[in-house]
């Protein structure tokens, strides 16, 4: 009976293993695969790569698993089907009608998911309770869906794995989770580089192919189902049979050869992309190009006036001790202030409190989400290749810009209103000595708003008041790290407090929310003793969005940036180019503070300063530099553009927009500038030289 049972998974498992036969087969004899083989080392690949396959298809066959088990006639008895029923039918009515619904939190096509699924498992639950005479025919159509999505999941995953290794050389690593994140520039750039029609022609013929073979051999197996004690025993023995691929499989990875090709081959896809997605990186010296290392620091650290990467700023003036609140906004563009040619007037306070500071005007993000902002903000220096340091395995005991407060006596902390645990920066910020006030440190009274992204922003600036107040009695000075979170999808917010409705869920309103709820805390830090000895930093953490016609469009990394300060920082506008990563030296500069910095940014008032930003996606690492955008990407590839304003009625510094335009013959020092930069810092980071 059992072997009977399972013969759906016998079916597509061997088809699963033919794929990935016929696809290593196709890697041996691909032209990117540049070793040779010899007979005994064709075949341990080939038997190891069947034994990794068949491990992975065991735990990867756990949704088919979880179907067979819910499968029953018993549940469609009275009065058991129509209490099911009325339980989808009434989870789907939430998910359609409450406003404010867990799924409807979450925002983007969340809810649209979850109500066609329980829509669809409404309806076909319906038939199946109501037409007992149709009930296997409807579980044999249900059954056929079932099977094709494997079976298509198989082929697709297939091909995939092969126009990877195409480009790459390699299986899937933290590439490929990037293309999940950049869908569109995916999808366009497989529409330009292969003929996708006839492409998923076949892939759809095979699939349905396949499936009718699998679902003729197999669907007679739905007519008897298993009871509750034959369930048990087939749960047991997959349970006990994805213990041992979760064993079998870490061992076989470290069966290893000194060819790195035969690595790459005998290896499964599917455990190497959890792998990438999971510990977030690439290595830099795998992918990218490189130049001699000692060159690359020399040519990096010239820069500085100390040609080291342990350098010591002396000031001449005095220190001056002011409190320091840092405040990054989620997802500000340059372009939603009307500095930058705005017309909806979302940030009116943002934009005034620009008239009254120090506003950087021709200022680049770093990256793309908010813990690149983060790292680009604490630890000051470029980004690398992979997943913000952040969110690393590595990312304690760093260099960072709370250290240098903590040296001269300050408190440390970060504010956030959601749970910190998110995105890893709980780990981070206190593993880096910050204290942390989040969600969990709010008491219910506190919070008269919040969705899924955590408290509103007006109720964090009252929760920063109380925090700065009870420091400031300390007699330290105080360096705080706010992070907003309103201006993020769904965009909601109490009603009441601007005149775009809180649930329009209009990213507009979120920004201009945001803008108030500062506005908020301004009006509230004014009334406060320890105001006017406090400087403010105010800067996006990234743009809201970063997809464009080049792989780093430059509009999509401008970002609005001002320190304030009444009585201490005069109002003017600097308009050189500059990184985020500069933002902090330029602070510390203009405290007059005195230390021993690895910073990789400047202090853009300093004489030695050079005009250049950095800015990067996971894969592509750029460097804007002298009207040039320098692009290095896996696999040692390099691209220029020159760099052109267009013509618009905006005045030049708040001008965002340019003209992208490759060039047939790239400038090689800006190429070796930029390879200097990531390569360094890549470095760095790998032996720690960037710690405290």
């Amino acid at each position: 009976m059992y072997l009977q049972k399972i013969k759906p998974f016998i079916y597509l498992g061997g088809f699963y293993l033919l794929l990935s036969l016929i696809i290593r087969i196709v890697f041996f004899f691909h032209p990117i695969t540049t070793a040779s083989f010899g007979v005994f080392e064709i075949i341990k690949v080939l038997l190891l790569g069947m034994v990794n396959d068949v491990f992975v298809f065991i735990p990867a066959s756990s949704f088919l698993v979880l179907y067979f088990l819910f499968l029953s006639n018993s549940k469609y008895k009275n009065p058991y089907g129509y209490i099911i029923l009325s339980i989808l039918v009434l989870l789907f009515l939430y998910i359609l009608l409450i406003p404010n619904n867990i799924f409807r939190q979450y925002g983007g096509p969340v809810t649209k998911v979850a109500l066609i699924f329980v829509g669809i498992k409404a309806f076909f639950f319906g038939l199946m309770l109501f037409l007992p005479t149709k009930r296997i025919q409807i579980r044999n159509v249900l059954y056929c869906i079932i099977i094709s999505l494997y079976v298509l999941l198989i082929v697709f995953n297939a091909v995939s794995e092969y126009f990877f290794y195409n480009e790459f050389g390699v299986r899937y690593n933290f590439i490929a989770v990037d293309y999940l994140i950049y869908t569109n520039e995916v999808i366009g750039n497989i529409m330009e580089s292969y003929p996708v029609a006839p492409l998923f022609i076949a892939i759809f013929l095979i699939t349905a192919g396949v499936t009718w073979f699998i679902y003729k051999k197999t669907k007679d197996e739905l007519l008897t189902l298993p009871n509750l004690k034959q369930k048990f025993g087939l749960l047991s023995m997959y349970i006990v049979s994805v213990g041992i691929s979760l064993v079998v499989l870490p061992a076989t990875e470290q069966i290893r050869s000194s060819n790195v090709f035969a690595n790459e081959i005998q290896a499964n896809g599917i455990p190497k992309f959890y792998w990438a997605f999971t510990h977030n990186e690439l290595d830099y010296f795998q992918f990218y190009s490189q130049i001699d290392q000692k060159q690359a620091e020399q040519n990096f650290l010239s820069q500085y006036p100390q040609h080291t990467l342990t350098r010591n700023i002396i000031s001449e003036q005095p220190e001056l001790k002011k409190n320091v609140v840092l405040i990054s906004i989620e997802s500000l563009s340059a372009d939603f202030m009307e500095h930058y040619g705005n017309t909806q007037k979302v940030t009116p306070f943002l934009d005034s409190l620009a008239n009254q500071s120090l506003m950087f005007t021709n200022l680049y993000a770093t990256g793309n989400r908010t813990v690149r902002g983060l790292e680009a903000l604490t630890l000051c220096i470029p980004p690398t290749a992979g997943e913000s340091i952040i969110k690393r395995d590595d990312n304690k005991n760093k260099f960072t810009t709370g250290s240098v407060f903590k040296s001269k006596g300050y408190d440390v902390k970060f504010l956030y209103g959601g749970y910190s645990y998110f995105d890893n920066m709980e780990d981070f910020f206190g593993g880096n000595g910050y204290d942390i006030v989040d969600r969990n440190s709010f008491k219910p009274e506190e919070i008269t708003f919040a969705n899924v992204w955590g408290v509103a922003d007006e109720d964090m600036a009252k929760k920063a008041i109380q925090v700065m107040n009870q420091e400031a009695k300390s007699g330290k000075p105080f360096f705080n790290h706010w992070m907003t979170v309103s201006n993020h999808r769904p965009f909601t917010y109490p009603d009441g407090r601007i005149d775009i409705p809180g649930n329009a869920k209009s990213r507009d309103g979120g920004v201009k929310y945001t803008d108030y709820s500062i506005r908020k805390f301004f009006e509230m830090a004014k009334k406060q003793d320890w105001y006017k000895n406090t400087v403010f930093v105010i800067i996006a953490d990234h743009c809201a969005s970063s997809a464009g016609k080049t792989e780093l469009p430059m509009d999509k990394y401008r970002i609005p940036a001002m320190i304030f300060s009444e009585g201490f920082v005069q109002p003017q506008k600097f308009d050189q180019l500059m990184s985020q990563i500069d933002v902090m030296p330029t602070l510390f500069g203009m405290l007059n503070f005195s230390y021993t910095s690895k910073f990789l940014g400047q202090d853009v008032f300093k004489p030695e300063f050079q005009p250049k930003a950095y800015v990067a996606t996971y894969q592509d690492l750029g460097l804007i530099k002298d009207n040039h955008l320098t692009i290095i990407s896996p696999v040692k590839k390099a691209k220029q553009y020159s760099l052109v304003p267009e013509k618009n009625n905006l005045t030049p510094e708040f001008n965002i927009y340019y003209d992208e335009n490759l060039l047939k013959t790239p400038e090689q020092k800006l190429i070796i500038d930029a390879v200097s930069a990531y390569q360094s810092t890549s470095y760095w980071l790998k032996t720690k030289q960037l710690n405290r």
